[in-house]
């Protein structure tokens, strides 16, 4: 298995409403513990991904997508169950994530692709592939601070293109950069998933779920709702969609 989440549950601490005077401030600070509410980003999740299976997760916005690829990733503790991926992993989670902006284009492809997995040799005779793909050659020595989202989102995606994982993960970073370069991503899915690799998306594209995704994942508050074939569980929350539209138009007729 490539990937493996068993009984995942994510619990975040929320406070109550902000004190409106110092006085509330002052006092509530004492038992402020005691408005603490539990929300559960994840409940429960259980699933696994084989070697070279191609996977979309999918959901409304609050679901526990994000969340859920954190925990595969290590970034961060779960409060209950476990989950890991095996091998190598290449994750896109964050536009820019582990870039620093200070350090130049060039500086920050090396770091990235060495704590990908890669030495440093291995780097160097992919370095002029990775720009070349990103498109930022006139700018690689350039702080990072001076890139757009688009540039540094293209140079993120080429390290992780090319550091040849076994396992991609990747968290909405094609909705950024123009359709030309998502066209070339796109592309570059494709021919990783055809190699027998092993693909984890999230995406509000349901489309590029349907076309990149053998199976489907559907989150909703954080609970597994659907689990099965791309197409299958697509139509489903579509028609969920739907219905969930008509029962507002028909609450708003009777108001």
């Amino acid at each position: 298995m490539s990937i493996v989440v068993q009984g995942l549950g994510k619990r975040y601490w929320l406070r109550g409403r902000r004190p409106a005077t110092l006085q509330e401030a002052l006092t509530g600070a004492i038992g402020a513990w005691r408005t603490r509410r539990p929300f559960w980003a994840l409940q429960d999740v259980s699933f696994r991904v084989a070697e070279g299976e191609s996977v979309g997760v999918i959901g409304d916005n609050g679901a526990g997508k994000s969340t859920l690829l954190r925990l595969i990733c290590s970034l961060g503790r779960p409060t209950r169950g476990h989950a890991r991926a095996e091998g190598r992993v290449a994750a896109l989670l964050e536009l820019g994530a582990g870039f620093h902006p200070q350090l130049t284009g060039r500086e920050n492809l090396y770091v990235s692709a060495i704590v990908s997995g890669l030495r440093r040799v291995e780097v160097d005779e992919r370095f002029q592939e990775i720009v070349d793909f990103a498109e930022v050659g006139a700018f690689i020595d350039e702080p990072l601070r001076t890139y757009s989202s688009g540039m540094q989102m293209r140079l993120a995606f080429s390290v992780a293109a090319h550091v040849d994982p076994g396992v991609l993960i990747v968290d909405e970073a094609l909705a950024v950069g123009d359709r030309g370069f998502q066209a070339r991503c796109v592309e570059r899915i494709e021919r990783f998933h055809r190699q027998g690799r092993t693909l984890l998306l999230v995406s509000h594209d349901l489309g590029l779920v349907r076309r990149l995704c053998q199976r489907a994942i559907q989150l909703r508050h954080g609970r597994v709702v659907r689990d099965g074939p791309a197409a299958a569980v697509i139509d489903a929350s579509l028609g969920d969609s739907g219905q969930e539209s008509h029962a507002r138009l028909a609450t708003a007729g009777r108001a």
